[in-house]
């Protein structure tokens, strides 16, 4: 039996991995930790939770148990991550300190020193469907991002067929889970209720350059990206639209074959029948990615939605942490 511990356990990924474990087959929670309610019952925060003592990090029993899962800020999570990693565990890290791997780029876009250099080389970046070869035994795993995760699932068949002739824009939706549990005057109810906002467009959202770097990951030019996130009035899900340019040749048809081959394999990534398009019914509560392909005329549009809390974070670390260790890929996201 795997023993995990998680630290920043009383956010909202954190909560969502708490879960995922309780029901993993294989697995079973060994810490929780909290800065600021340490000594507590996870249960005065989630009132379903089960009986966990949260622990200061400094006091998380280390030596009890085999991963460790970090629902850190960014900067906090590296820190930790060495700690860990002296102490023989697997880390997943679900902040953005290890998933960029040019340590000037982070920092420009982080606008913080990085912690642990040396160790941005060694990192998996962890996208299950694309990263499987490099998991297993793997040490440090960096858990992308959740709008990433939405977007790279739906263009690398396209970046690996060579198909795109343009700028990629993408227009993603984001439910306001995924601004975080710490209270901001923007995602109060009030503020967010009978709204919808833009925010952070074009190329300046912090998740750009990781979309970028992921996206030379299957293209040795890749296209330029235009992205723009906006804020929805729900609490979870991404609904991420993708417009991409074509080179001649490409028929409709043609692509939703191209997208099912890449996916027939795959347990949670789900290409939809032509003529439907992915919403966040098809994802919301699972581990799944829900992809839908549309044409007009020489552009391609996909359709992209995941949950944000669990394919886009909690429930990919754990299908990374399944087969960094041997377990069986879906054990407790089915």
């Amino acid at each position: 039996m795997i023993k995990a511990g998680i630290f920043g356990a009383t956010g909202y990924t954190g909560w969502e991995l708490v879960k995922i474990l309780q029901r993993h087959p294989q697995a079973e929670i060994g810490f929780v930790t909290s800065t600021s309610q340490a000594e507590r019952p996870l249960s005065t925060i989630y009132p379903t939770a089960p009986d966990l003592i949260l622990v200061a990090p400094q006091d998380a029993p280390l030596n009890e148990v085999d991963v460790a899962f970090l629902c850190l800020p960014h900067g906090a999570a590296a820190e930790t991550a060495v700690t860990c990693l002296n102490a023989g565990l697997t880390v997943i890290d679900l902040s953005a300190d290890f998933r960029l791997r040019d340590v000037a780029a982070y920092e420009q876009w982080y606008k913080t020193i990085h912690p642990a250099p040396e160790l941005l080389e060694t990192a998996v970046y962890g996208l299950t469907e694309f990263a499987r070869s490099q998991l297993p035994g793997a040490k440090l795993i960096a858990n992308p991002g959740c709008y990433p995760t939405s977007i790279l699932l739906a263009a690398q068949p396209l970046l690996a067929a060579d198909a795109i002739a343009g700028t990629l824009i993408v227009d993603s939706k984001s439910g306001v889970s995924g601004a975080g549990r710490s209270p901001k005057q923007n995602t109060h109810f009030v503020e967010v209720a009978d709204n919808f906002s833009p925010y952070n467009i074009g190329q300046v959202h912090r998740h750009w350059p990781e979309i970028v770097q992921g996206l030379g990951f299957w293209h040795a030019s890749p296209p330029d990206l235009v992205f723009s996130p906006h804020l929805l009035p729900v609490p979870r899900g991404i609904l991420s639209t993708i417009y991409a340019p074509l080179k001649p040749g490409w028929q409709l048809s043609e692509l939703h074959q191209l997208f099912s081959e890449t996916y027939a394999d795959e347990p949670f990534v789900q290409v939809l029948p032509l003529g439907s398009l992915a919403t966040l019914a098809h994802v919301n509560y699972t581990n799944r990615c829900a992809i839908g392909l549309a044409q007009a005329g020489d552009t391609l549009i996909v359709t992209s939605a995941i949950d944000n809390l669990i394919k886009g974070a909690a429930g990919q670390a754990v299908q990374n942490m399944n087969v960094a260790l041997g377990l069986k890929e879906t054990a407790g996201l089915e």
